[in-house]
């Protein structure tokens, strides 16, 4: 408890002078969006998803007024996720999902064009209808965007491991659009309370256990299921980003998910994967933080290529507008070379994009 008390303590008065890039940040869909923008055919199930919520900044949703919303912060680049549009992902109606998310993608990319060497977006997928999936992911590249989002949790009928992706992964992989699993997307517990399926389920001693150990349960189990079904293997240029799942628990989980790995044998029915599960991980996937003190002590030693710091803008929770400030106090000691990797050269680098100039 100590450590964490001195890491999250009182903010360093010493400010980070050079380039950050945001690894998650956040845009604003429009109140009405879907509803007005949805075809016709859509239009009696249209989501009222959108709008600007207490803690929003007007620049979250006006793209002219975002980049002086970075330069407050200090940060000169961002990689942007939907806010309202992560619901999407958990419809339960495949054809309406792929509508709204061809609806956010549209606006997504105009938001972009209003610095588009700053603004990084990341289209929505859905993933019931794998050829359109890589015809919208097609659309979404030569628009400019630069990865997509997916449901972190998929149904039960169609796991990571099933060949359904097939498809997806190998498009992804050709068109080297980094595939991203946000949290609170897809048919995990956060569906529950987005659609108020059981709404006293968030109460009691439930809010806790979903808010941590049952979103760390969703995010590991489709991890393991990525790795070891040999998704990694099979398309070995594929990158795969864990996004606001923090990093504290990933390298214990590796150096577990290797040692049995290794007791139990790669002579196993089933098993499709050669190397150890690390190995996969540290050649293909990384992570973003921006709240996690246990990840913060263990950059110095492990996560230094496959770690991206984020400030979660607009969100309640974000490092806005004392962002310098935060990574100053959190990871000032680190040597100059490897906070370089961790504030903007590891994410420029995944999503083959030039660093910017300063804000």
């Amino acid at each position: 408890m100590a450590i964490i008390e001195r890491t999250y303590g009182k903010e360093s008065d010493v400010v980070i002078n050079e380039v950050l890039i945001s690894s998650d940040s956040h845009v604003i869909e429009p109140e009405g969006l879907w509803k007005k923008q949805l075809p016709k055919a859509f239009q009696d199930r249209a989501p009222g998803f959108g709008g600007q919520r207490p803690t929003d900044s007007p620049g979250a949703m006006d793209k002219t007024k975002r980049v002086a919303e970075m330069a407050a912060d200090g940060v000169s680049a961002e990689v942007l996720y939907p806010t309202h549009g992560l619901k999407a992902l958990s419809l339960n109606d495949p054809e309406l999902e792929a509508a709204c998310a061809r609806v956010y993608n549209d606006w997504l990319i105009d938001y972009c064009q209003a610095a588009p060497d700053r603004l990084i977006g990341i289209a929505m997928l859905s993933m019931y209808d794998i050829d359109g999936a890589v015809k919208e992911q097609e659309r979404c590249r030569k628009a400019g965007l630069h990865g997509s989002v997916i449901w972190q949790v998929p149904p039960s009928e169609l796991p990571f491991a099933a060949a359904h992706y097939d498809k997806f992964w190998a498009s992804a992989q050709d068109l080297d659009m980094p595939v991203n699993l946000h949290i609170l997307s897809g048919h995990g517990y956060s569906r529950t309370r987005s659609f108020g399926v059981n709404p006293a389920a968030e109460g009691g001693l439930t809010q806790e256990s979903n808010s941590v150990n049952m979103k760390l349960f969703q995010s590991i189990n489709s991890l393991y299921e990525l790795i070891f079904s040999g998704v990694l293997e099979r398309y070995p240029r594929l990158k795969l980003v864990l996004v606001e799942n923090e990093i504290g628990w990933i390298p214990f989980l590796l150096e577990q998910w290797d040692y049995y790995f290794k007791r139990h044998g790669t002579n196993r029915e089933g098993l499709a994967i050669k190397k150890l599960p690390s190995e996969y991980f540290h050649r293909q996937v990384y992570a973003t933080f921006f709240n996690d003190a246990v990840g913060g002590h263990i950059l110095s030693w492990w996560g230094a290529d496959n770690c991206m710091w984020s400030n979660d803008f607009p969100h309640g929770n974000s490092t806005w507008p004392h962002s310098r400030k935060i990574v100053a106090r959190d990871l000032g000691d680190l040597p100059a070379g490897l906070r370089a990797k961790l504030v903007r050269e590891n994410v420029a680098r995944l999503y083959d994009m030039p660093i910017p100039t300063p804000v």
